[in-house]
């Protein structure tokens, strides 16, 4: 059982090793049982229902931690109500050269430029089959191999090798650190690719029996004008969801560790979320109430969590923040999640949704 004490002497331990090797160590904790989570009662007011899953409740970790699919039960057991695997291309790809992962420590930051490094679709489906009957949300992050001829097929084929396993997929064209991977975003390209993805979804859904969801994961350093594009065409192809954001190329000059900020690379944890809480609130203006969008970018307690909520978000995801929180964190911040809840007198999550999308739209995207 993980606590914050633990977590400290861990964090410490592991800040002496360079941040690729700590995250291996991380990912080896978790397959073999060394850290575990703790038993979290469930919370009516904090479960979700979009389409036809049930998430106990709007926590996820995001893609990015476990890229190969070696632990999502162990990852879920943390006290998360989903965890995406990812982002799995085609074929395997060794990604960006080494050093490619920085710790930002006085900022609660990191930047990485890791180029989806990843075993391909073959080693992660494997993994994922062996734990098909065993419950609980597990989605899949699809992307393209940086030399594939044809980039918007490597998705079109994310889509048909993980159908039958995926709770729901996340479209990544968002990543900076793939060159001309966000050219995808374009108005026109973006169409294209949604179509062909959307058309093989509902091909699989012949053979698997269920229509698998499929997100749109966006970059937050869109303009008005791109955001507007990208939500227009998320609109008309029907896409069941966005994710809003990925990393920035942006570096805040207010940071501290000026140096890292020199790195490469896309930047993640506490100085993304008034960026992302942003980029949230004004794509939840353009796509209406309906359509399901997962908030991520610089969520570190509760208070975040639920902010973005009232922003707009469904959902809420997170990944960098335990590089400093440890695993310990999913459970306090469920635990504070369902505190604030109760201190407010809501009865369920649902009833906040939005609350403050209006104040962080009158923003600029910057």
């Amino acid at each position: 059982m993980s606590n914050p004490l633990i977590d400290s002497m861990a964090r410490k331990a592991l800040f002496t090793l360079n941040p690729e090797l700590a995250h291996k160590l991380a990912i080896v904790a978790l397959r073999t049982g060394l850290v575990r989570g703790p038993s979290l009662p469930g919370d009516p007011a904090l479960k979700v229902r979009l389409w036809d899953l049930e998430f106990p409740n709007p926590l996820g970790m995001a893609a990015g931690f476990d890229k190969n699919a070696e632990v999502p039960d162990a990852t879920l057991a943390l006290g998360f109500g989903a965890t995406e695997i990812g982002t799995i291309t085609p074929l395997p790809q060794p990604g960006n050269p080494k050093p490619r992962l920085f710790r930002l420590i006085d900022d609660d930051a990191v930047i990485n430029r890791m180029g989806f490094n990843n075993e391909g679709h073959a080693a992660a489906h494997a993994r994922l089959a062996a734990r098909k009957s065993r419950p609980g949300i597990v989605g899949v992050n699809v992307g393209a191999n940086k030399d594939s001829a044809d980039r918007v097929q490597d998705y079109v084929k994310g889509i048909a090798a993980f159908a039958d396993l995926a709770s729901f997929f996340t479209v990544n064209i968002s990543s900076p650190n793939t060159p001309g991977l966000r050219d995808l975003q374009a108005r026109d390209a973006l169409d294209n690719l949604l179509a062909r993805v959307l058309e093989e979804r509902d091909t699989q859904t012949k053979w698997v029996g269920r229509k698998v969801p499929v997100l749109l994961k966006i970059a937050p350093d869109v303009d008005e004008f791109g955001l507007d594009d990208i939500c227009a065409v998320a609109v008309a192809r029907g896409i069941d969801g966005m994710v809003v954001s990925n990393t920035t190329l942006d570096r805040p000059t207010h940071l501290k560790c000026q140096k890292q900020l020199a790195e490469a690379g896309g930047l993640s944890g506490k100085p993304l979320f008034d960026k992302s809480t942003i980029a949230l609130a004004k794509t939840r203006k353009r796509v209406g109430s309906k359509m399901p969008l997962v908030g991520v970018g610089g969520v570190t307690d509760a208070l975040s969590a639920i902010e973005k909520v009232r922003a707009g978000a469904n959902l809420v995801q997170f990944y960098s923040s335990m590089v400093y929180g440890g695993v310990s964190m999913v459970g306090r911040m469920v635990t504070g999640m369902s505190g604030i809840l109760a201190d407010r007198g809501v009865a369920h999550i649902d009833e906040i949704r939005g609350e403050s999308c209006d104040d962080w739209a009158k923003h600029p995207l910057a």
